[in-house]
């Protein structure tokens, strides 16, 4: 009878969740220069409040039943060898660099052509890129080398990385920068002849594809973020795609602690010699569950948010087709300024998974002044992330090596802007971003000297 009272509860707990999101996140109606039009959101309906709801009845609060169940999917969607939940992208770069730098791959590797990186190895890497995809190299003693980047895709220029290769490179670190694939055969190529190293980080590009591959599906790892921002969310959350095999272990006892042990939560003797250890320096029979093999972290995120996520999986396909259609409309609306603007390069084989939508103004126009007008207008902008991320202040005195010249990056540095096509924006919206576009460049005071711009 209890059970019984219990599920009955429950249930009707749910249907009142359900209830709660019909009344009280509704969609506000769109006023053209009074509404918000934002570059991302969160994008939901009731079956996440009614997950979030249900998970936090089971009082499970770290991660259990439901990121085993989201791993899995996610898995499954990318075809990988393992998924690995963890608490932000940021985290899950961590955790890929750090990965291959672990002592323990000397054993795990075999006898591979590759090998795990030790201090002041190099790291090839595209000058724009997220701070913290570039900050797990630094704080692991790499030295990262920086590649100039591509006006139009705003990714990596292949036709560099080979060039930049020196004795002590081992691995290429990359990011699909607002969702459009990397040029993934020439990386790809390289990496093969040179024995190197490949992490995507794959934050902005989940559901993007190159040649009808998926983008995180390429490289060795591959990182996600879950933030709102991207195309499915936990709130704040991430995971790593492992598609090397002899990976699996190090990169979830790095997740959990640096532990030497692969019990899942609540279990005490998966392997069952748990008191018959003999690692390292420790006496014979140690718990295992207490022998760490690796430095390593706690970076799981909570079974609160992996419910929110197994509800969010199930709708990437829909939200990824939004993005595009939303990025085609732009794409179409803007060609006329053409003679103002640079809009977006894609490689016929890319199929991009649109983070936003990236605009480079020409020679002599005011980025700045462009970028304030949309945002009078309610029109919110951004930059791609860190620019020429040597020119920051916090990267100014880390070791690292450029090759060739950065003088693309310093553009997209200078000139560079994006707006939002996530799935939330509605095409009046976007009509209303192509209609004030429109309007600003028939303002000449938006021109100015620029030296050194893209033509």
């Amino acid at each position: 009878m209890a059970a019984k009272a219990e599920q009955e509860l429950r249930a009707s707990i749910l249907e009142l969740v359900r209830e709660y999101y019909s009344v009280a996140h509704q969609h506000k109606r769109f006023v053209p220069g009074k509404s918000r039009v934002n570059y991302s959101g969160r994008v939901y309906d009731h079956e996440e409040m009614t997950n979030l709801a249900d998970a936090a009845l089971d009082f499970w609060l770290t991660l259990g039943p439901y990121g085993e169940r989201l791993e899995a999917k996610m898995q499954a969607f990318f075809g990988s060898r393992d998924f690995v939940l963890v608490n932000s992208g940021s985290s899950a770069n961590l955790l890929m660099v750090s990965a291959i730098c672990s002592p323990e791959l000397d054993q795990l590797l075999g006898g591979t052509d590759k090998r795990r990186l030790r201090p002041g190895d190099e790291i090839i890497t595209p000058a724009v890129t997220f701070p913290t995809t570039l900050t797990p190299i630094v704080q692991n003693r790499m030295v990262p080398v920086f590649v100039d980047c591509e006006i139009g895709t705003y990714n990596i220029n292949p036709r560099l990385i080979e060039g930049a290769i020196g004795p002590h490179t081992r691995a290429i670190v990359l990011p699909h920068t607002l969702g459009i694939p990397a040029a993934m055969d020439s990386v790809m190529d390289i990496a093969s002849r040179h024995g190197l190293w490949v992490l995507e980080d794959s934050c902005d590009a989940l559901g993007a594809t190159f040649d009808g591959k998926l983008a995180g599906t390429f490289g060795d790892l591959a990182s996600l973020s879950f933030y709102p921002a991207h195309q499915m969310t936990t709130g704040e959350g991430g995971g790593i795609v492992i598609n090397h095999p002899r990976l699996k272990k190090t990169v979830r006892s790095l997740r959990d602690w640096g532990r030497d042990c692969w019990c899942d939560p609540g279990k005490s003797d998966t392997c069952g010699k748990r008191f018959c250890w003999e690692l390292g320096e420790l006496p014979a029979g140690y718990d295992h569950k207490y022998i760490y093999s690796n430095l390593g972290y706690n970076l799981k995120p909570t079974d609160l948010q992996a419910a929110i996520g197994l509800a969010q999986i199930g709708k990437v396909p829909g939200f990824v087709e939004a993005r595009r259609r939303n990025f085609r409309r732009l794409h179409e609306g803007l060609l006329p300024l053409n003679d103002h603007l640079i809009l977006p390069t894609i490689d016929p084989r890319a199929n991009p998974s649109p983070f936003g939508f990236p605009i480079t103004v020409r020679d002599g126009i005011d980025r700045r002044m462009v970028v304030q007008k949309l945002e009078a207008a309610n029109i919110e902008t951004r930059l791609v992330f860190g620019g020429n991320i040597v020119r920051q202040p916090g990267f100014l005195n880390i070791e690292h090596r450029v090759h060739g010249t950065l003088e693309q990056s310093d553009t997209i540095m200078r000139s560079t802007f994006f707006v939002g096509v996530y799935p939330g924006l509605t095409t009046e919206m976007i009509d209303y971003v192509i209609d004030v576009m429109t309007n600003i460049f028939q303002d000449s005071n938006i021109r100015r000297e620029q030296v050194g711009a893209i033509r």
